[in-house]
């Protein structure tokens, strides 16, 4: 069996780009870090069943939308500037 068709390899990628996000806080790596986890999960039911391109397709698109639901997520009021509506300073 190779490294692609094992799920705990998908999971390990997964921990390691999570980890990698904590120590660069980019927020790019997070999306493929839940990517991976996807892929592993799927690699681990047998869905895709094909050779390193069908899984690699499954992980670019597992990460792409990962990172499109991260972002909807954790989006920052979408391009408005923060307003301060109470001063840190007051009782």
């Amino acid at each position: 069996m190779v490294w692609w068709q094992v799920w705990w390899v998908w999971m390990v990628i997964a921990g390691v780009l999570g980890v990698l996000e904590m120590v660069v806080p980019a927020f790019v790596f997070l999306g493929f870090a839940v990517g991976a986890a996807i892929t592993g999960i799927l690699v681990g039911i047998g869905a895709p069943s094909g050779g390193i391109g069908v899984v690699l397709t499954v992980f670019a698109i597992a990460s792409l939308g990962g990172w499109f639901a991260l972002r909807a997520a954790f989006a920052r009021n979408h391009g408005r500037p923060k307003v301060w509506d109470r001063d840190i300073n007051e009782n």
